[in-house]
């Protein structure tokens, strides 16, 4: 394939992934740079990080997508930087030239410059850190057994940093842990004084969504004995206190962030190309504005219209609906035809807070409850790559729904030197 063009994405999530696939067996080679050998999906990190799932139902190996492919090729390697002028992808395995370069590899947790929250709060956006707040709350529960009287408050503390989707959907899923899960494990223990602190900068957890959805969520947060925290910023954390805006200090050993994104910034791209958030920006053709053949696709990309002046909302459907589009274009221009632009429709979306308590908020239609509940599930399950993997996720899920429990709660940490 010595004279035809390459097409270069960099990074395999939601909006890489599919531009890949839509790129399949085309007249371009295609090369996916990526971190990880496998696509993650991240709307579900929150129930790997509380025992629902395992890693391995919401991840699927990147290879075996691409099984049967004629010309797209993948390499597991960390992007360093690019050199836009050689047109050129400088990464820890090499180096990898391109005719037409996608930025596809996303954000990343962002702490807003706060070093010891940094240092000291766990994040979950990905796999591996949803792990590891997996293994930190269930060791978190086992601690509580043999901790002095003066360290209890700080264990059974548990403290949320943001109420967006991912925010509303851990407090839930740790409510239900407290309720049902937590008095069969350790029926020698009282567990009752267990407390979810959720702590919101807005007036409202699911700020971004509408009225309904904003009202719904603090109904059902309420109702599920969640402290909400609204208007409050958490300032600092050392690891054992947060200190919040209003002068409140709450003893814990565990505050999970989950209070905002920012764009992962890749060497040799002119700072004149980003705006807010490190996100790209970009025109109508998802070319970034300033550069010739590079594009940008997904949360990195910032398309501004009269609707969403900083960039379209950072979701999936959103990062497939860019992806589709520009694969449509290559496809045009490979065919010597000129690009169309892309036009946005915004969907809407949808959280769940615990057992059949969720939210649906589109754009002509709006409900709640058990039967948004279950549009939920049956949505994301959709979503997922592989037949194997909604099998696994809808079993565990009926076993969750009739028995609120699972078998998943297993400590797996890495084998110590001796």
């Amino acid at each position: 394939m010595a004279t035809t063009k390459r097409i270069v994405i960099l990074g395999a999530g939601f909006a890489g992934l599919k531009l890949a696939q839509k790129l399949n067996n085309s007249m371009y080679e295609v090369l996916v740079i990526n971190r990880n050998n496998y696509h993650q999906f991240q709307p579900l990190l929150y129930q790997v990080a509380t025992a629902r799932l395992e890693p391995t139902s919401i991840s699927f190996p990147l290879r075996k997508v691409f099984q049967h492919s004629k010309n797209v090729r993948i390499r597991i390697a960390e992007i360093i930087e690019v050199n836009t002028t050689t047109k050129q992808v400088f990464t820890s395995q090499g180096v990898y030239d391109y005719d037409y370069l996608v930025a596809a590899y996303g954000c990343t947790t962002n702490y807003f410059n706060n070093k010891n929250i940094e240092q000291h709060a766990l994040p979950m956006k990905s796999v591996s850190e949803s792990l590891q707040l997996r293994n930190h709350i269930l060791q978190t529960f086992e601690d509580v057994l043999v901790a002095p009287e003066n360290e209890i408050e700080s264990l059974l503390n548990i403290v949320i940093v943001g109420a967006g989707p991912t925010g509303v959907e851990l407090a839930g899923a740790l409510i239900e842990m407290k309720k049902y899960v937590l008095p069969r494990d350790y029926p020698e223990k009282d567990f009752s004084g267990l407390k979810i602190y959720l702590v919101e900068g807005s007036s409202y957890p699911l700020n971004a969504m509408s009225d309904f959805a904003k009202k719904a969520a603090e109904k059902y947060l309420k109702d599920l004995e969640v402290d909400l925290l609204k208007n409050i910023y958490v300032t600092d954390y050392d690891g054992n206190n947060a200190t919040l805006s209003n002068g409140t200090v709450i003893s814990t050993k565990n505050l999970i962030w989950a209070a905002g994104v920012t764009g992962n910034v890749v060497g040799g791209f002119p700072n004149e190309c980003y705006s807010k958030g490190n996100r790209f920006k970009v025109d109508k053709l998802h070319q970034v504005i300033g550069l010739v053949d590079v594009y940008a696709i997904g949360d990195i990309a910032a398309m501004a219209d009269e609707s969403f002046p900083n960039g379209h909302p950072q979701l999936a459907n959103v990062a497939n609906d860019h992806a589709v589009s520009l694969a449509k274009n290559f496809l045009r221009i490979g065919k010597n035809k000129p690009p169309k632009p892309f036009v946005f429709k915004f969907n809407g979306s949808m959280a769940t807070i615990g057992k059949r308590k969720a939210i649906v908020d589109l754009t002509r239609l709006k409900f709640k409850g058990r039967i948004a509940w279950y549009f939920w599930m049956f949505l994301h399950l959709m979503l997922i790559l592989s037949i194997k993997n909604k099998i696994n996720i809808f079993l565990n899920w009926m076993m969750s729904y009739f028995y609120n429990d699972s078998t998943l709660r297993v400590i797996l940490y890495p084998k110590k030197k001796i």
